[in-house]
């Protein structure tokens, strides 16, 4: 609202209904809801701020040239269609491929994600303009509801300039994780942070004097298991109408449990004789990972013909592709230099950032293929580029920072389970912004170059 003032009421608005029904469908299809399913309902809101964003953008302008509100509106959703139907149907064929050759958290992920990208794009091209323009047809048609004032032309910013700088800042990062998870591997301590649904390990169930709450698990309970244990990972989980909590730890030898038991009877009193154990393991199969891997692949590889059919440049959708695998390998360096937990909740946050990360990327390259119908000279290909990126900056930062503020939300308020599901997430969407800004245009142009190179070579 303060960014776009009435447009920004209308988006509020539609997003407001798009949330009611995203849950009234939810219920109607029977969703079970799981952590990654969750991930897929943020993804889609992102996506629904987003196509408001894409298109409230593009109204305003239009409104500061000049053109007259009405036709600022239409004019704008009309520029933002393309846009919005790419970024969104190449993020769809992802969530079908997911569906398909997913399994387990990996089919909810894709269900709900699904539901959530063809809720938005419902939302945003009929639901917000049917609230604009009733809102300028009971009266709201003053230039000043839809942009704060007329702007002098934007300066644009030489991305291209800096292109070495943001290649060599994106390799440094990728081979930083590497070179960390060599290390840590060298020393024994795993390549990353695997948590038990990984690699399995020891359930102990625990029968206490009193019902504690979970806040008191997580500040009284936890914190002795882990000094006795050394995992930093630890699960723990209320049995129902009973006194009784389910704790799971890395797999622990017979004087380590002997030495939690005691701790637990010194700390809470527990009676010793109770107390039970047995090893689990891994609830993620390497046949679960495995179906990710691929469908990730053949999503990837689906995208890449979709982008390359669309814009008719196969450059665009090698591009696209390439940031996607930046990003991914940029989010592997976090867990790896944060040693954040890898579980469940690690394929639902790279899942998370293929779908994001595309969608951006594509509103960028729209733009790009606009310009290019205007000046598509080699003389002029620098500046398409660093004009493209200019104008649609304010929407790259807009979008990323409405994503962001939900993600920081569960961070800050979440347990500790979706907090190490929206750590990462969070700098996935940090990381994604950065790409589509400042790496996926120089990639696409530098690759353009060289295909003038060779037009000359030839003649």
């Amino acid at each position: 609202c303060f960014v776009y003032l009435i447009p920004g009421l209308a988006a509020g608005l539609a997003l407001l209904i798009y949330t009611g029904l995203i849950l009234v469908l939810l219920n109607a299809f029977n969703i079970t809801l799981t952590l990654p399913g969750i991930a897929g309902i943020i993804l889609g809101i992102g996506m629904a701020v987003d196509a408001n964003v894409i298109i409230f953008a593009r109204v305003r302008e239009e409104v500061t040239t000049g053109i007259s509100v009405k036709t600022s509106l239409k004019n704008g959703f009309h520029k933002a269609l393309s846009a919005i139907v790419d970024g969104n149907v190449t993020t769809l064929i992802a969530a079908a491929i997911l569906w398909f050759k997913g399994s387990g958290s990996v089919k909810g992920f894709a269900q709900t994600l699904a539901l959530g990208i063809v809720v938005s794009m419902f939302t945003a091209l009929v639901i917000t303009r049917i609230i604009i323009f009733s809102l300028y047809a009971i009266g709201l048609r003053d230039v000043k509801f839809y942009a704060k004032k007329f702007k002098k032309e934007r300066k644009i910013i030489d991305f291209l300039g800096k292109k070495a700088i943001f290649f060599a800042i994106s390799i440094a990062v990728i081979a930083a994780g590497f070179v960390t998870m060599g290390v840590q591997s060298g020393k024994g301590e795993g390549a990353l942070n695997y948590s038990l649904e990984f690699k399995g390990g020891t359930a102990t169930t625990v029968t206490f004097d009193k019902d504690y709450s979970i806040k008191e698990i997580d500040s009284k309970i936890v914190p002795v298991v882990e000094d006795v244990t050394g995992d930093h990972n630890v699960q723990a989980q209320k049995v129902k109408d009973s006194n009784q909590i389910i704790i799971k730890t890395q797999t622990l030898n017979l004087d380590e449990r002997e030495a939690l038991n005691n701790a637990l009877a010194d700390k809470f009193g527990v009676d010793t004789s109770t107390i039970t154990a047995e090893n689990i393991s891994s609830t993620v199969s390497s046949e679960m990972r495995q179906d990710a891997i691929i469908a990730v692949i053949i999503s990837a590889i689906c995208m890449l013909i979709y982008i390359w059919f669309r814009f008719k440049d196969v450059r665009f959708a090698s591009s696209a592709v390439l940031a996607l695998l930046h990003d991914l390998l940029f989010v592997l360096t976090f867990y790896a230099l944060a040693r954040t937990s890898v579980g469940n909740t690690f394929i639902a946050c790279m899942l998370t950032i293929v779908g994001y990360s595309i969608n951006a990327t594509i509103v960028i390259f729209d733009r790009i293929r606009e310009n290019l119908q205007v000046h598509s000279s080699e003389e002029a290909l620098a500046e398409v580029v660093n004009e493209s990126i200019t104008q649609t900056l304010t929407r790259s930062i807009n979008t990323s920072l409405t994503t962001i503020i939900t993600v920081v939300v569960l961070a800050i308020l979440g347990v500790d389970s979706v907090k190490d599901f929206a750590i990462p997430l969070l700098a996935g969407f940090i990381c994604g912004g950065y790409s589509s800004v400042c790496i996926t245009g120089t990639l696409w142009y530098s690759w353009k170059r060289v295909q003038f190179k060779r037009k000359k070579a030839k003649k």
